[in-house]
């Protein structure tokens, strides 16, 4: 039997001397603790996490503004394997799903298997070896919650040693990316005049400056996504006491209530916590129900046939007039979306729209064109409604707005995948420019490329959806990943890599599909550029969740070992002895007329005298000289 695969120092005390790792993790998010953990379940230890930030979590940890909050039911944002019973709300707050992703750390026992501080930086594939091996960049610690622009900035002021330490080379068997798309923040338009001029600090929501004192300063917010909808209604409360805000925005959203807990608000997070803790399957059962209500509403607005342009027409209609029975008259016309509900990501909430009848704070879709010291100048003009509309009523007079403090909350660059880690593959091509010379980014399933052997990504292109969990999305690939990753661990397989015309396929299927769906339905939303659409997954999360459940193993090429393939060829020939052990029973059923009773008793015994024996005596003597063969 061949040893163990672990984690060890290759070429001892050599300058060529390197360490070694069965699997190597990227990133310590939530998709990346739910691999782990999965591992752990399988009975497989020898893996290590790196990750660039400071700490584990992945969004939860770098999201600390004001209010940050799960917008989709936390019954429906953990994991199915783990499940958490004490969840204090319907809608916890980002600390508590900071905490619950750290207690499953704590309980699959692999906190010491993450190593933080510590960017991948690039992955190269050695054909010889069939290994990939790995750039690993120690950062000084804290380093890696900057941006990428704000490290740059610093290394051009201070130099690359006040952002990183030194580098390292490591090898690995097997790759899976689990890089978040949510990471890199964008930049504000560089394009408006005197940016560089204003003296208050600038900071977006994802790095919230928390040593900013907001009491009695004018606060301009760039954005209205679900972040923004989040924090711009605390930050002229207690503890922030903003004088002002000045929000602006540059189209609406379609906001859509958060659903009421069962039993109401209070009585909820005073009983649930006991009802899930105690009752079986009640906690179960409530996430399905969270999941089956997500999968309604993609049957209801995400698909694509005549009944859903029905159905989102009547919901917009209910959600218009929800908006207008809410905001002040003045937000009416600017806060009616011109695009098909779905399109863009809903807003899941129910505070936003009652924040803009406090008179400290003013939403605006007229642009800034002016940056001052102090201030900045928003208009002549407006973003929306269309300019050339000349039936609008909405403002646009130039005006300039008092300014402290400017807030970001322009969303990421999430059509940049996996960037800036490099990936070079077979015959040393990289990752980004085979997308470039297919279109756009793309993976087979959303988690591997051909040309790119033993890696695996965790929600890459074209997984996340507008109705569902993220969660249960990357427990699906986490799942087929495991499918994968046992093959290889297990000694049957060297290499897994998915056939280019699968992969092809695949994506053309869901760009063909994404073309015709509700993301392309009248908006400019961050789920595509220039045409092509990196983001969207085109299905129900059913859909994916039967794909991921049974792998189509024929879009796979597989590398035997030795042991593998003999494996491989005993289960066959089981096979073909089961099938000719039925085909015998059935044969003597009908032969002796038998009723169906003693007909399956008549099978029963000629399976368990005639057969049976052999095939399991065989098997086993198989199985043993397998086992003791090399990989």
């Amino acid at each position: 039997m061949s040893p163990p695969d672990t984690i060890r120092v290759v070429n001892g005390l050599s300058k060529d001397a390197y360490t070694y790792y069965p699997i190597l993790i990227v990133g310590a998010g939530e998709s990346a603790i739910a691999l782990a953990a999965r591992l752990k379940e399988e009975g497989f230890d020898q893996f290590r996490l790196f990750e660039r930030q400071a700490g584990i979590g992945g969004t939860w940890w770098i999201n600390r503004y004001p209010g940050v909050a799960c917008d989709v039911p936390a019954a429906f944002y953990s994991f199915s394997f783990s499940l958490n019973y004490k969840w204090t709300s319907l809608y916890p707050e980002g600390a508590e799903i900071y905490k619950y992703l750290g207690d499953i750390t704590e309980k699959y026992h692999f906190v010491d298997k993450i190593q933080v501080n510590t960017d991948v930086s690039e992955l190269r594939w050695l054909e010889d070896e069939q290994l990939w091996e790995a750039t690993l960049t120690h950062m000084v610690p804290g380093t890696g919650d900057l941006s990428r622009r704000a490290m740059n900035q610093r290394i051009a002021e201070h130099g690359r040693e006040s952002v990183y330490l030194r580098q390292e080379k490591v090898r690995a068997r097997i790759v899976c990316s689990c890089a978040g798309g949510l990471v890199e923040p964008n930049a504000w338009p560089s394009t408006i005049p005197g940016r560089d001029s204003f003296e208050g600090p600038v900071f977006h929501s994802a790095r919230w400056d928390h040593t900013v004192d907001l009491h009695d300063k004018n606060v301009v917010v760039i954005g209205t996504g679900c972040s923004a909808a989040q924090f711009v209604p605390r930050l002229t409360k207690a503890p922030y006491n903003a004088k002002s805000v000045t929000q602006v925005m540059r189209s609406p959203p379609w906001v859509v209530p958060k659903a009421e807990p069962p039993g109401g608000k209070e009585k909820y997070e005073r009983l649930s916590p006991t009802l899930f803790s105690n009752v079986p399957g009640m906690a179960k059962l409530f996430r399905f129900l969270c999941f089956a209500n997500g999968e309604k509403d993609w049957f209801t607005i995400f698909d694509d046939n005549s009944w859903n342009h029905k159905t989102r027409k009547t919901l917009e209609l209910q959600m218009v007039d929800r908006m207008k029975s809410m905001v002040p008259e003045k937000y009416h016309e600017i806060l009616t979306p011109d695009y098909a509900i779905g399109c863009k990501r809903r807003l899941f909430d129910n505070d936003w729209f009652l924040s803009l009848n406090n008179p400290k704070i003013e939403l605006t879709t007229k642009p800034i064109t002016k940056v001052s010291p102090k201030s900045i100048t928003i208009g002549p003009g407006r973003v929306y409604p269309d300019p050339d509309d000349s039936n609008s009523k909405a403002p646009t007079d130039e005006e300039t707005i008092p300014a402290d403090v400017i807030v970001l909350g322009n969303g990421f660059e999430v059509t940049t995948w996996l960037h800036p880690l490099k990936i070079r593959g077979k015959g040393g091509k990289y990752m980004q420019d085979v997308w470039d010379e297919r279109g756009g980014a793309q993976a087979y399933l959303g988690l591997a490329m051909d040309g790119f052997p033993n890696l695996f990504i965790v929600f890459g292109p074209n997984t996340a959806t507008g109705h569902s969990s993220v969660i249960l999305a990357s427990e699906n690939m986490v799942e087929y990943n495991i499918k994968m990753i046992k093959k290889i661990l297990h000694g049957d397989v060297k290499t897994i890599e998915v056939k280019k015309e699968a992969e092809v396929a695949w994506t053309k299927t869901v760009q063909e599909r994404n073309k015709r769906g509700v993301f392309n339905n009248g908006c400019q939303n961050w789920y595509q550029r220039d045409g092509w659409n990196s983001t969207a997954y085109p299905y129900s999360q059913i859909d994916f969740t039967f794909r991921c459940m049974f792998p189509k193993w024929s879009d796979w090429d597989l590398q035997y070992t030795r042991k593998g393939l003999l494996k491989k060829r005993a289960q066959q020939a089981a096979g073909v002895i089961l099938l000719l052990a039925v085909v015998v029973g059935s044969y003597a059923l009908r032969r002796r007329g038998s009723g169906v009773f003693s007909g399956l008793q008549t099978l029963n015994h000629l399976l368990g005298n005639y057969v049976k024996q052999g095939l399991f005596s065989a098997l086993s003597l198989a199985n043993g000289v397998i086992a003791k063969l090399p990989d």
